[in-house]
């Protein structure tokens, strides 16, 4: 009535219950593995949560300072576009240049934009300084009076920070230490000139 008989059953069980136990133990390590990485994730999402907070709120006060300085007054403003995910968040910038209403950074005219975002470039410096900063044409949309502001304004981030300045104003020229150009005594040969300003000076 049972019909046939497998004989090799008990050894097909131990078998396929070791490769089971295997597998089971495989599939545990994988399951343990993905929750210390979850653990991880969520442990820097957190740190790092607070060290962008700080950094911004940093940023966010140099900003407002360095702002006013360049611009003679006025006010801005850091805005996270989404404070509940600051890990994906935006970041709005809004201004109130001396005499004007508040706007967003899109409606200055192109000499107010440069110099906000110079003053935002500095802030960052401020926050976190590095050996030099390369900054191109930053001075060609910006006034006599703005230029002046750039040019003490790069002075003093000079002291900690070697400032590479790419510029055909004179005024930002003045400003520097070294300069250096390219000249063309002959046609198609271009020549390298350094100028030590301070060397210049001490000759004169």
């Amino acid at each position: 009535a049972m019909g046939e008989v497998n004989t090799g059953a008990v050894q097909e069980y131990a078998r396929l219950s070791e490769r089971y136990e295997f597998l089971n133990a495989q599939r545990q390590d994988l399951l343990d593995a993905k929750q210390k990485l979850v653990d991880a994730i969520r442990e820097i999402d957190e740190s790092t949560r607070g060290i962008f907070m700080d950094t911004f709120t940093a940023v966010q006060e140099n900003f407002t300072r360095i702002f006013q300085r360049l611009f003679g007054g006025g006010k801005t403003q850091l805005i996270l576009s989404e404070p509940e995910n600051i890990l994906e968040s935006g970041i709005e910038i809004v201004v109130e240049p001396p005499g004007k209403k508040r706007q967003n950074l899109q409606l200055l005219s192109g000499g107010e934009r440069a110099l906000t975002a110079t003053a935002l470039l500095f802030a960052l410096i401020s926050v976190r300084p590095t050996p030099f900063c390369v900054l191109d044409e930053v001075d060609a949309p910006l006034d006599e009076a703005n230029v002046e502001r750039f040019a003490e304004m790069m002075r003093d981030f000079a002291q900690n920070s070697q400032m590479i300045v790419i510029t055909h104003n004179k005024a930002t020229m003045e400003a520097a230490d070294i300069l250096y150009g390219v000249t063309m005594q002959e046609p198609g040969v271009s020549k390298i000139v350094s100028v030590r300003l301070s060397d210049v000076v001490e000759k004169n």
